[in-house]
């Protein structure tokens, strides 16, 4: 492995490891999920592991596994027994699974999945590497779980496994919100934040390998710091100035944050973002419901007047700002006056992005408990209805850009077509939001450029590269 604690995806892929350790990783749920297969990678690589894309040219496939809704469990599940199957068939080795899935159903996944050889939770991931020697050297343990207490140091190996030109950068671990609907505190623990100075420090050695774009993750960015200025008053860690340390970065073009809960959105955050040039004008609120009664059931800390009080001010302050939500719909006792309420806000604030969930009750959470649970027809409908309404505003907000010239982050070409450049504007974030199709010019992958935006569709956006001298060539490709 490289001197530095954090290589690039292709680097790892271009390790030599020995005979007989070559590891295949399956990373399932959330960027946060993500980053620590990257720690877990990076551990992996330091102990002698290579690292390959193809699971049938694995010795050892680790499938780090999501808890969060029913759909992710079901997802996290088919695909550990894909990999059971190869195992079966003597394609791999050896079968790791690990994760939130893992930690929070410990028993009944050892007890149903014999094929698995080991099962690591999410207090252990950090020990991946001395669990697997010590299986390789014998050892029969096959559960490893503690608290989740790890947290990310400065020296902590890490494989970037995006593209090199972004990055996640996780700044805690564990949430201080008791959500209702939310699982997330039995699995991942009380919120623990990384001091300041780790987080800068790695954010330095992001940049400084070629990474432009940086996407902040945690459970509630707006919480960083909380338990450390507990503890000592005068602690630097407050989302401000971590925002304030992170712009000052040189290299770093977009720094987005994501999981921001509007009730810990101050006016220096939003003044910080509006002055920033790097601090994308993209704000991410969950904002869950908007009826107070509805609210105060999830244990949402924030009123319908306190929220759109939010809103106002950041759209008074930065009116480019983009603004994504999402919607619970069915949550126990909502009525279908609660809801119209939800919709016709929807309606009102036109929301940038909106994503939509329908409620599915979680185990040892205080909604799963809760009387008056909601039918799924009834949950099915409010969800479409509130979706295809979202469709239409999005439309026309896309057809707003047309004529447009906007700083587009190139990422390659198209996964629908070879004949097209793919990228996005700093409003899009990868991977749940929209993209930007390229049909004239060229350009090199991570190259940030103008491009004039000429059509929309229901999600992504149609553009040209508009060049110095407002010539488009007629082909567009990636230049080596």
């Amino acid at each position: 492995m490289s001197d530095s604690t954090i290589i690039s995806k292709e680097q790892a892929l271009q390790s030599t490891g020995q005979m007989g350790k070559k590891v295949h990783f399956i990373s399932l749920g959330c960027p946060k999920n993500l980053v620590d297969s990257e720690i877990m990678l990076g551990h992996l690589l330091k102990e002698g592991y290579s690292v390959t894309d193809d699971s049938a040219e694995a010795d050892t496939v680790v499938v780090n596994t999501c808890g969060f809704v029913d759909d992710a469990k079901k997802e996290s599940i088919s695909r550990i027994l894909e990999m059971s199957d190869l195992k079966k068939e003597g394609s791999i080795r050896k079968l790791v699974v690990a994760g939130c899935l893992t930690q929070r159903y410990k028993d009944e996944l050892v007890e149903g999945l014999p094929e698995a050889d080991l099962f690591i939770g999410s207090g252990e991931f950090q020990n991946i590497a001395k669990i697997l020697k010590n299986h390789d050297e014998g050892e029969t343990q096959k559960k490893f779980f503690n608290l989740p207490t790890y947290l990310q140091e400065e020296d902590t190996p890490r494989v970037n496994s995006q593209p090199k030109y972004r990055a996640y950068l996780k700044i805690s671990e564990g949430c201080l919100k008791r959500c209702a609907f939310c699982a997330i505190p039995k699995i991942r623990g009380n919120l623990q934040s990384r001091k300041l100075q780790a987080v800068v420090a790695e954010a330095r050695l992001l940049a400084a390998g070629g990474v432009r774009e940086l996407n902040i993750i945690s459970h509630d960015f707006t919480d960083y710091g909380f338990d450390l200025r507990r503890k000592n008053p005068q602690s630097p860690e407050t989302p401000a100035e971590l925002l304030a340390a992170l712009s000052d970065i040189k290299g770093l073009d977009w720094i987005r944050v994501l999981y921001l809960y509007p009730d810990g959105i101050t006016d220096q955050m939003i003044e910080l973002i509006k002055t920033r040039p790097n601090l994308v004008k993209y704000f991410d609120m969950p904002l869950q419901h908007i009826n107070d009664r509805v609210l105060k059931r999830m244990n949402r800390h924030m009123t319908r007047a306190e929220i759109v009080d939010r809103l106002a001010k950041i759209r008074q302050e930065i009116p480019e700002a983009v603004i994504r939500t999402q919607f619970i719909v069915g949550f126990p006792g909502e009525t279908e006056e609660e809801f119209q309420e939800l919709l016709e806000f929807v309606r009102e604030q036109r929301f940038d992005r909106v994503g939509c969930f329908m409620y599915s009750p979680e185990d040892n959470t205080a909604g799963g408990k809760m009387p008056d649970q909601i039918d799924d027809e009834t949950k099915q409908r409010r969800h479409d209805e509130l979706m295809e309404m979202q469709m239409e505003i999005s439309r026309e907000k896309h057809r707003a850009f047309i004529g447009r010239t906007v700083p587009v982050l190139v990422e390659g070409l198209s996964e629908e077509t070879e004949l097209l450049l793919q990228g996005r504007m700093s409003q899009q974030a990868p991977e749940i939001d929209g993209v930007v199709l390229i049909n004239d010019g060229q350009a090199e992958v991570g190259e940030i450029v103008q491009v004039r935006i000429t059509d929309s569709m229901d999600y992504d956006l149609i553009g040209e590269i508009v060049t110095d001298d407002s010539e488009v060539s007629e082909d567009a490709h990636v230049m080596a």
